[in-house]
């Protein structure tokens, strides 16, 4: 039996996190097509795709607005996507409900994610019991490491105290599963709250 579970934050323990882009695409109308473009372009102007250095704390969420704003038509502002995803941002209850009980039945808990400096407050007001269920929170701007890199699910597992194959992982995207799955972790891609839980339950019988 497996003894530790590690989870993904936004998109597993929350909505979607697509919503809060397109509620920014709903009030801009610049789609998530035009964002994605802006972003290649800032990307191809500093040699890295700016989300990456965002995720890793090494730009400012202002430096990182600048960036894509010169990239966008019409001098488009970012100012409000925080706002906004953040209003959109729903907690995945029954996710949440389940990773207590694994916490309340021994297991070993660790959240995982990629995630922007600036938003650690409101994130963490999304759950406010998150020190409850999780013995360790890594944070990607906050260690200068960001999933898929091999070495921030290295850093988790030195800080949760386990080994790769004590554990099961769970995100939304399958180019984070690979990792851990490279590293010897079971890894659950997540797309429906009952098959997730359903498909964690059974990995960690393995």
């Amino acid at each position: 039996m497996r003894g530790t579970f590690i989870s993904d934050f936004g998109g597993v323990l929350t909505s979607p996190i697509s919503e809060g882009f397109l509620a920014y695409q709903e009030e801009s109308n610049v789609s998530l097509e035009e964002l994605g473009r802006a972003m290649a372009r800032a990307g191809e102007a500093h040699g890295e795709n700016p989300l990456y250095a965002l995720e890793r704390g090494e730009l400012t969420e202002r430096e990182f607005a600048e960036r894509l704003e010169r990239e966008l038509p019409g001098g488009f502002s970012l100012t409000r996507l925080r706002e906004l995803y953040f209003e959109r941002l729903v907690p995945n209850a029954p996710m949440i409900t389940f990773a207590r009980s694994l916490r309340e039945r021994g297991l070993r808990t660790a959240l995982l994610t990629n995630n922007v400096r600036e938003w650690e407050p409101h994130w963490r007001a999304k759950l406010p019991e998150i020190d409850e269920i999780f013995e360790v929170v890594v944070d990607s701007a906050f260690v200068g490491l960001r999933k898929p890199d091999r070495r921030i699910y290295e850093l988790t597992l030195e800080r949760v105290g386990a080994e790769a194959a004590d554990c099961v992982f769970v995100d939304d995207l399958e180019v984070n599963c690979v990792t851990a799955r490279e590293l010897g972790m079971a890894a659950v891609r997540f797309e429906d709250t009952g098959a997730a839980i359903a498909a964690v339950e059974a990995a960690l019988e393995t």
